[in-house]
């Protein structure tokens, strides 16, 4: 702490003209007080909430002073209180404000063509290491088309959850029941953060390759993620271009290529969703079968706000191969979106306090 030596000598100069004859017990020793002392700890709390600070680690005991000394000149005094007043002004609030307890996110993971096996421990610890949370699964070994999950059959599956994280592939399920059970959650304001394959899952009507108005039957699992995918091309590798935003979950985030990945297509124009808010396209160059090339772009990066109550959903469509959910710059994004849904990131991008690695 540095608070200039001038202006301590004009709080001490108030001081002692406004000196009485009371006394206060320091350590059970009488030390003279006076009714400046009021404005002396009123200036010096003023000075204090201005300059960067530290809580120790623990309680501080009161600092050694000399009685004799501190009683024959009030300005010992000050200069002591001075010292001393960042025990009393801080101690309390590091002692007795608890750390945030830990976000409880439930990642679904399962169902056909990638290896979820992996990949639901890269996301766990990628997620663990980067925010203050705690990932646990619901993963299936089956790996067709038509998974089996308990949330298909039980609203409530994610009671006691901040978030839910889709990574499952579950292109057949077309029950509207088991979509609406899904959902439930989030249409009661549950976040949710959605990867790769949950954008093709739970197409409850034939017709998910044409598009859909928003708020349709079959736009069910639409509405939710906020953008309409039917497909996708040959794996080449993408560039990820970040738009132009004031979302925090993108500033500061460089634009990248990804390894061969799958680029989903956009059926219709994302911005249809109400709640769409684009954060990244992908351009992949594909060859035909007659040997041109050609560019194919797409939206992979969003955020969307779902329901009654805008439930914050943020997608992203990448995260085919082990190697993309394993790259830090995917699983920077990710944790992003995972905070950002939550509402545990601040403006610049960075985890609001208490929600960074090891509950920084």
């Amino acid at each position: 702490m540095s608070v200039s030596l001038k202006k301590i000598e004009s709080w001490s100069a108030a001081f002692d003209a406004n000196s009485s004859g009371c006394y206060v017990c320091f350590k059970n020793q009488p030390l003279r007080y006076s009714r400046a002392l009021d404005f002396l700890h009123a200036k010096a709390l003023h000075a204090l909430r201005r300059l960067p600070f530290t809580p120790p680690a623990r309680r501080p005991e009161f600092y050694p002073l000399n009685i004799a000394s501190i009683m024959k000149s009030p300005r010992s005094l000050i200069f002591a209180l001075i010292a001393a007043l960042p025990s009393f002004v801080f101690a309390d609030t590091a002692a007795t404000t608890p750390a945030p307890k830990p976000l409880r996110i439930l990642l679904i993971t399962g169902g056909c063509c990638h290896d979820y096996l992996v990949q639901k421990d890269l996301l766990k610890q990628g997620l663990e290491a980067r925010a203050h949370v705690v990932v646990e699964h619901m993963h299936t070994a089956d790996k067709t088309t038509r998974p089996s999950f308990p949330a298909h059959s039980n609203p409530h599956y994610a009671d006691g959850y901040d978030l839910v994280i889709h990574d499952e592939c579950a292109a057949d399920i077309a029950d509207p029941a088991a979509a609406q059970n899904v959902l439930a959650p989030h249409l009661a304001g549950l976040p949710g953060v959605n990867l790769h394959c949950a954008m093709h899952s739970y197409r409850v009507t034939k017709e998910f390759g044409k598009p859909l108005a928003p708020g349709a039957p079959g736009a069910l699992w639409f509405d939710y993620l906020g953008l309409q995918s039917s497909g996708h091309g040959p794996q080449e590798p993408i560039a990820v271009t970040f738009a132009a935003s004031d979302s925090p979950i993108t500033r500061g985030l460089e634009n990248w290529t990804t390894i061969k990945e799958e680029l989903y297509n956009n059926v219709q124009d994302p911005k249809n969703f109400s709640g769409h808010q684009s954060l990244a396209t992908g351009k992949q160059t594909v060859k035909a079968k007659d040997g041109t090339l050609s560019d194919k772009t797409s939206v992979v990066v969003w955020t969307n706000t779902y329901g009654p109550k805008q439930a914050r959903v943020f997608s992203t469509t990448l995260g085919h191969n082990n190697l993309t959910v394993n790259d830090p710059r995917f699983l920077d994004l990710v944790t992003r979106g995972v905070l950002w849904a939550t509402g545990h990131l601040d403006a610049n991008g960075h985890p609001a306090a208490g929600y960074g690695p090891q509950g920084k």
